[in-house]
């Protein structure tokens, strides 16, 4: 690169190409040259459409029509993606299975076979299914002992309410056991060794209670008395 004076006489400069180059870099790199140059979201705006109209452009060389033809697809394919919405709906979750807050989540099992469940996992420091297996015991034993009728869907809640009325000393302790299994089956706590002993000390002295009769005995007395 050759730089010469304003004035006659001044004798020419030459520059190497590179050093020029680098030193015009240097100038047009300045702000002053910049500041009406779009921005960075605006940059990418324009290649994106710049690649959308190349690939419009592509389309239509290649489909029957030109631009008529690729604008007749995306109108097909939008009424058919309108056709399926409408016929299918909006899709859904498929609905939780009824029975969620049932006692028994499996097949029937007796109290025994629930007792030995809850030992192995009470042997393994596993609390929480302890005290599951420990009330789904106690609510078998009970149904075997035909003190409550066996109903499906029955929650832990319940069969406490509706055993505590044939054993009245235990309804306090069959409605802690009914709490204690609810927290760790759908509240999300975590049960310790206290807590299953409790529940075990119930189920032995469940096991080893005599029912209590004397409303039963009460309301028939009521109804066969002489008028």
């Amino acid at each position: 690169m050759t730089v010469t004076g304003g004035t006659a006489g001044d004798v020419p400069v030459d520059i190497p190409r590179i050093p020029a180059q680098e030193a015009a870099e240097r100038e047009l790199s300045k702000p002053m040259y910049h500041e009406n140059d779009p921005n960075l979201l605006q940059r990418g705006l324009d290649r994106f459409w710049d690649w959308v109209g190349r690939l419009f452009d592509s389309a239509s060389g290649v489909t029957p029509g030109g631009v008529v033809g690729v604008v007749a697809i995306v109108v097909v394919v939008l009424a058919v993606i309108g056709a399926l919405w409408w016929r299918l709906g909006t899709p859904h979750r498929s609905p939780a299975p009824t029975g969620g807050d049932s006692l028994f989540d499996d097949g029937p099992r007796t109290a025994a076979e629930h007792r030995a469940a809850a030992t192995r996992h009470a042997a393994a420091g596993q609390w929480n299914q302890a005290v599951q297996e420990r009330m789904r015991a106690i609510v078998r034993s009970l149904e075997e002992r035909a003190l409550l009728d066996p109903r499906p869907g029955r929650t832990a809640d319940e069969a406490a309410a509706e055993a505590g009325r044939s054993l009245p000393a235990h309804a306090d302790g069959l409605r802690s056991a009914a709490r204690a299994f609810d927290d760790v089956t759908y509240g999300g706590r975590t049960a310790d060794e206290p807590a299953y002993r409790r529940v075990e000390q119930l189920d032995t002295a469940v096991e080893r209670t005599k029912p209590s009769l004397e409303p039963a005995v009460a309301a028939t007395a009521f109804t066969e008395a002489p008028r």
